[in-house]
């Protein structure tokens, strides 16, 4: 894993943070100054920054959560903005989220401390399926769905072919579920956006076949040992 991501999972601060404190030389693997920004961290690295050890030695922890809106996905905010971790005062031990759900978007999230298992989970080769539940306003005809499902232009990227289901409709809108396996910045909102018909509610309700299941917004659980083998294997 690309240093800056390593450090980034670790929850100590964000990729582009990372690349700042190698450049000042604030950065050390296995008791050298790093000065390689693009060094991919082995395992058994021993990696400080600003002198704290930040190979997680604890035992690992796995959790999954209901996010609610308005809620960000992050360790901290400097706005001071309610984090997911805010919502988990018990939980003492230092984990993050794995990935991200925008402010505007609920739904399921992995939080550990894990970060051999977060790469897994997002980096993009490994093609994890995710599954949204969308509403828009009006009813998306048949061959704009088909655009979505053959892959579409979200801007200089072109998405894999999706998943799409037509849950329920009404004259005023529509529900669909959507399964992607990227994940690129406000992916399934850019694609809906694409077609022509912007996403209203955005919830995530299942990675691969782990489900929200009775979780409400806010709540949370640990994954059980199943869970978690399953998740590696993806």
């Amino acid at each position: 894993m690309r240093i800056n991501k390593y450090i980034a999972a670790a929850g100590i601060c964000s990729r582009r943070k990372a690349d700042e404190l190698i450049v000042q030389g604030k950065v050390t693997v296995n008791g050298a100054v790093l000065d390689e920004p693009g060094y991919d961290v082995k395992p058994g690295d021993t990696v400080f920054v600003n002198g704290e050890l930040i190979e997680d030695t604890a035992a690992p922890l796995y959790y999954v959560m209901n996010k609610p809106i308005g809620v960000i996905t992050s360790v901290s905010d400097e706005r001071g903005r309610t984090t997911v971790l805010d919502l988990m005062p018990d939980v003492e031990e230092r984990i993050f989220p794995v990935g991200r759900l925008d402010y505007n978007t609920s739904g399921l999230l992995f939080l550990t401390n894990d970060g051999q298992f977060a790469y897994r989970l997002t980096h993009p080769r490994h093609q994890v399926p995710k599954t949204y539940r969308v509403r828009v306003a009006g009813n998306i005809g048949k061959p704009r769905i088909d655009r979505l499902r053959r892959g579409v232009d979200i801007g200089g990227f072109v998405t894999s072919p999706a998943e799409v289901n037509v849950i329920s409709w009404t004259r005023h809108s529509m529900i669909l579920e959507i399964t992607i396996h990227e994940g690129k910045n406000r992916q399934v909102r850019r694609m809906f956006e694409a077609i022509g018909y912007p996403v209203q509610e955005l919830e995530r309700i299942s990675v691969g076949n782990i489900k929200l299941g009775r979780l409400r917004p806010g709540q949370y659980r640990k994954l059980n040992p199943g869970e978690v083998d399953y998740l590696k294997r993806l």
